[in-house]
């Protein structure tokens, strides 16, 4: 029973992978049509074929003005011949006649106008083609209003004589069939037509080889290289082979190359991080739990009355808060992103006081916190991010100065700010140590800018981000003294 489920499972299955290759197949073969390939191919028809209309157009002129001028030729130069006798037999007009195709031919000399031959009387002339005055536009315009006519009726044709027995022949008139030359010049158009179509065909064939083998192919394997490489971009080893080609092609081949490595390490070292940053989140979790935890004993040590206990417990519970700060830090800066401003008019003073107070900046034995800020200034900000900003850079200055050992120094945070236009300028100036040239490269960003000594580096990577996020900009500017941080921060824009 199982062993007749399984064929009658494969009878089932062939029909349907017979139908997916074909559909396959045929997805190939329009997409072949339909793309590059085809695309070149017929543009060379169309540009050879396009090319062999601005020659067919003066070779059919030509060619009826050979025509016209071999008959005419042919009949002035046997008409004098026979004309010399000054009796033509009939035998010899109907063979001149018919060497020629006119139904009429004559001579002028002077003011003699001599009838050589004639097979009937003429019916009325349609056209006069005189080829002593022939112009090439006037060549051209006749040719295609013969094709294109209907043929019937006569011509007269009119050339110039030839000389015979040192007298000049003046003038040689033939009468035409316009029929004749009409067929013969379709037959002509016909052998250009064919030749064009069979020198189009070659062209379009061996162009059509050369840039498949030279332009698409590479780019077919190039663009299956890069839909690989999108399915599976951290997989090791490379997916194009060292490119030869010292053109374009292989110019991006050896670049795509080059980026697919790179973005194969890049992603490669940014999952380590991720992993590492899943770590220590977990980490640092358990750690706040446990600094919080000491925070509390710390703080029942205070009431003791040991002289000793009541000195060190101070600077213990500093160091607590300090590695609460540092956790949480680290915590918030490795959330996904930060979340969308809400944007609202915030008295910029207010702000850069309330920062003041929440680093007890006002009671600081060292540090003088000066803010310059008119109070009827007014931002256009989310006032959580906005008050992040500015604690993040005074913090830092805070910290910064903390850390001056002479306590002769001045130690001051000066805040300003400014309305430029439609810009806020704010600027966050100090008069510590200022920042090393060392660290100035990376100085936003995130782990790598602490320029003091058990710093995370987070905090003006922070301050960047929130201050990106209204289209605005946190950078460093040159200064005498200490360290100046410059904030642009734009009104929303309407």
């Amino acid at each position: 029973m199982d062993q007749q489920s399984s064929d009658h499972a494969a009878q089932i299955s062939r029909p349907v992978q017979a139908t997916a290759n074909t559909a396959k197949g045929r997805a190939a073969v329009q997409r072949r049509i339909s793309g590059l390939s085809g695309k070149l191919l017929l543009l060379t028809i169309v540009f050879v074929m396009l090319a062999e209309v601005f020659i067919y157009v003066p070779s059919v002129a030509n060619f009826r003005n050979t025509w016209l001028t071999d008959r005419l030729t042919t009949a002035g130069v046997a008409a004098s011949v026979l004309s010399e006798t000054n009796t033509i037999a009939p035998r010899l007009q109907e063979e001149l006649l018919r060497t020629t195709g006119a139904l009429a031919i004559a001579l002028v000399e002077g003011e003699r106008r001599s009838l050589i031959a004639m097979s009937s009387l003429p019916q009325d002339i349609g056209m006069v083609i005189d080829m002593r005055d022939e112009t090439p536009m006037r060549a051209i315009v006749d040719s295609f209003a013969i094709l294109l006519g209907s043929g019937e009726g006569l011509m007269r044709v009119i050339g110039k004589g030839p000389m015979s027995g040192g007298r000049g022949i003046e003038q040689v008139d033939i009468v035409l069939p316009i029929e004749l030359l009409r067929r013969d010049m379709l037959g002509f158009s016909g052998r250009i037509l064919a030749l064009s179509l069979f020198i189009s065909g070659l062209t379009a064939a061996l162009v059509y080889i050369a840039l498949r083998a030279l332009f698409v192919r590479p780019l077919q394997r190039l663009t299956r290289a890069m839909q690989v490489f999108a399915e599976n971009p951290e997989a090791s080893g490379q997916l194009l082979q060292d490119s030869l080609r010292g053109d374009e092609i292989g110019d991006a081949e050896r670049r795509f190359a080059e980026m697919q490595d790179t973005l194969a390490r890049t992603l490669h070292q940014k999952q380590r991080l991720a992993d590492l940053g899943l770590a220590v989140s977990k980490i640092n979790h358990d750690l706040r739990n446990l600094l919080a935890s000491a925070q509390l004993f710390i703080e029942r040590l205070e009431n003791v009355p040991d002289p000793t206990v009541r000195r060190l417990a101070p600077k213990i519970l500093s160091t607590l808060d300090r590695a609460v700060t540092y956790t949480q830090a680290v915590m918030a800066y490795g959330k996904a992103q930060e979340a969308t401003p809400n944007r609202r008019l915030v008295r910029l003073a207010r702000v850069a006081a309330d920062v003041g107070e929440l680093l007890a900046l006002a009671d600081h034995p060292m540090i003088d916190y000066d803010v310059a800020i008119d109070p009827a200034l007014e931002i256009d900000a989310d006032p959580e991010q906005i008050f992040r900003v500015l604690l993040n850079l005074v913090r830092n200055a805070m910290q910064a100065l903390e850390a001056v050992p002479d306590e002769a120094l001045v130690c001051r945070i000066h805040v300003s700010a400014e309305r430029a236009g439609q810009n806020i300028v704010i600027h966050v100036a100090d008069t510590g140590p200022g920042i090393p040239p060392a660290v100035r490269a990376n100085l936003f960003r995130a782990f790598q800018s602490a320029a003091r000594s058990g710093g995370t580096g987070l905090g003006l990577a922070i301050a960047s981000e929130l201050a990106r996020a209204h289209g605005g900009s946190v950078r460093l500017e040159e200064a005498g003294v200490g360290a100046t941080f410059r904030i642009d921060w734009p009104d929303r824009t309407k």
